[in-house]
Formats: C-alpha cells, sequence, structure tokens
C-alpha cells in the first residue's frame, strides 16, 4: 500500500485553497501576498512530507528558507488592507529580507543557531501585525467595510498562528536538546503542518477583504492624527447626512479612505469622531444604516431577505445576519414575523 503521509494531504489541500483564491469572485485586485503566503505554505507542508515521510533530507535546507519569507508575506498581506505604503522600494523592503539573510548565513556558518532565528522571526512578525492592528477593524481602511471585521479577525488569527508556530519550533528545540529528537518527526509533522494549515485559512479569509479597484476621482484626505474631541460633533454630523442624503452606506465596496473622501475629512479622524461619540468602529457604524433600511424593507414588503440583504450593501449572508442580530437581538426572519405578530394585534 503506498503511504501518503498528512503533509501530502495538506499540500492537496492548500493547492485547492490557493487556486480558489486566486481565482477569486470578481474583478478587484488579489492580495498577491496572501496568495504568496498559501502558495508558500503548500511547498513547504510537501517538504515536510517529503523529509519525513519519505527520508528525502536534503530538503530540510529549503525548509528554513521558505519559513523566513513566510512571516514577511503575512504582514506584507495586512499592509495590503490598512493603506498605501512604500512597499517596493528598497529601502522599505531590505528590513524584511534580514530574516532569509541570516538564515542562509546560519546554514553556512552557525546551524546551531537556525532554529533560534527561526523562532525569533515568527515573534517579531507576529508582534509587528498585533501592533499594526492595534486600534482595531479601522486599522483596515482599505478593506471593503463589509468584510473588515472579518479580515481583522482573521489576521489576529494568522498573528496567533505564527506564535504557536514559533511555540512548535520551542519545543522541537527542547526535544532534540533533551529528548534525542524522539519525537521530532511527530512534533515537525503535526505542529508544523498545523501551523501551515491555520495561516493559509487566516489568509484566505482576510483576503476577502481585498481593497476595490478604486474609481473615485477625488485625490485621497490625507491621513493626519486626531483632532480635538470637541470637533467630534461636526464630524460624525457630516458623516450621518452623507449616509443619510446620498445613501452611501449601500457601496459594497465602502472602505474608510473612500468614505473619508466623500466627507473630505482625513480617515482617521472620521474613525475618531465614531469610536468616540458611538462607541463603535466605522463598519458597525455603517452596518448600522444598512440593518435599519433593511428593517424597513422587511417589515413593509415581502421580498426576499437576500435580495433586500444585497440592495442596502452587505455582500454575504453571515455578515448581514451577524451584524442584524448585534443591531436588533434576532435574524431577519425572526425580526419579520415578530412585526408582523406585533401588526396583527
Amino acid at each position: 500500500m503506498i503511504f501518503v503521509p498528512l503533509p501530502f494531504v495538506v499540500t492537496i489541500l492548500l493547492t485547492l485553497l490557493f487556486l480558489s483564491v486566486a481565482k477569486g469572485v470578481d474583478e478587484r485586485p488579489r492580495n498577491y501576498p496572501f496568495l504568496a503566503l498559501i502558495a508558500l505554505a503548500a511547498t513547504q507542508s510537501m517538504l515536510v512530507g517529503l523529509r519525513f515521510g519519505y527520508g528525502v533530507e536534503w530538503v530540510g535546507v529549503l525548509s528554513p528558507l521558505l519559513a523566513s519569507v513566510m512571516a514577511p508575506m503575512v504582514l506584507f498581506g495586512a499592509l495590503h488592507l490598512v493603506g498605501p505604503r512604500p512597499l517596493l522600494d528598497v529601502k522599505t523592503l531590505a528590513p524584511h529580507g534580514l530574516p532569509l539573510a541570516l538564515v542562509l548565513v546560519s546554514l553556512i556558518v552557525w546551524p546551531v543557531a537556525l532554529d533560534a532565528i527561526i523562532i525569533g522571526t515568527f515573534i517579531v512578525y507576529a508582534v509587528l501585525i498585533l501592533r499594526l492592528l492595534w486600534s482595531g477593524a479601522d486599522a483596515l481602511r482599505l478593506a471593503a467595510l463589509d468584510g473588515a471585521g472579518a479580515a481583522y479577525r482573521a489576521l489576529l488569527f494568522a498573528a496567533f498562528a505564527l506564535a504557536f508556530s514559533a511555540a512548535v519550533d520551542t519545543a522541537i528545540t527542547i526535544d532534540i536538546a533533551l529528548a534525542g529528537a524522539r519525537h521530532l518527526a511527530q512534533l515537525v509533522s503535526v505542529g508544523n503542518v498545523a501551523t501551515l494549515l491555520l495561516l493559509s485559512i487566516a489568509a484566505a479569509a482576510a483576503s476577502r477583504g481585498r481593497t476595490p479597484v478604486d474609481t473615485d476621482n477625488k485625490p485621497l484626505s490625507p491621513d493626519q492624527p486626531d483632532t480635538e474631541a470637541t470637533d467630534d460633533p461636526e464630524v460624525l454630523a457630516t458623516v450621518e447626512n452623507l449616509m443619510k442624503q446620498t445613501h452611501l452606506y449601500r457601496d459594497v465596496d465602502l472602505n474608510l479612505d473612500r468614505l473619508a473622501r466623500r466627507a473630505v475629512i482625513p480617515s482617521r479622524q472620521i474613525s475618531g469622531a465614531i469610536n468616540r461619540m458611538t462607541g463603535k468602529n466605522v463598519s458597525q457604524y455603517v452596518n448600522d444604516f444598512r440593518i435599519a433600511e433593511a428593517c424597513d424593507h422587511l417589515q413593509s414588503s415581502t421580498r426576499p431577505v437576500t435580495e433586500i440583504m444585497f440592495e442596502v450593501g452587505f455582500q454575504t449572508k453571515s455578515n448581514f445576519n451577524r451584524e442584524f442580530r448585534r443591531v436588533t437581538g434576532k435574524t431577519p426572519l425572526e425580526w419579520r414575523k415578530s412585526k408582523k405578530l406585533c401588526g396583527t394585534n
């Protein structure tokens, strides 16, 4: 019987995931760092299978090289949703090449330091991602607001996966030092492959919040620091009038930067005012308008819930149901039924 190691099964799953994310569902730009991350994870899983399933030892040299590149890819994917950053110039990219350079030097000169370099790399990038997301879902300025919350949670999950991988690598190091690598195959096959799967799923989920093609010709408002809170009522009134008069919330591709352009107010000032005045993030604030209109349609018509969902600006049923329950405490069907019962009394 042919032996098919678990890493090979995961490789097949990751390949299918890569094809699904690469295909997409529309013409929006792809999040190429996340695509590269999934491809690297599939390759890494295959290398683990070759080494520990069939004894192909030379592939062990490639694994740390790929690992040193994967962590920066998570950060680059997050930056793709946070806002325009100069990622293509040498000065900006050079520091992120340091892990790869250190791994190469370690492989040639000081192999004993290899595990410490990989562990340190994953921990550093986990911290960088968490720091990037410190302000919450509003940090993802270029993510469509309908998917910003899900993308934010996926990136937090990715940071956790990097930290988990560092813990697995630490366990492997301890096993080699104290137990003579007795559990090496199991730790690598299960622990690292689980990390690759977690990272890829997180990347796939976060990529759904990718930035749309921007057809707005107005210049982007500068991202300035928050002004005094005394300006918050005026800022919030401007945004609220924009929502009510133009029904901007119906735009399925609406994101924080696009909202800032339409309001002619810096994005950070908008998010700060909404946070302080309402206690909500921008995504929740916009979704409140969507849910309010959805409730009007549900009560005044017999149209299908899905049709109403798309009309008010939601793209996925899961997000619509989650936000509807957050606002009303009920599902759309439960809410509609309760209003009909009230009307008969």
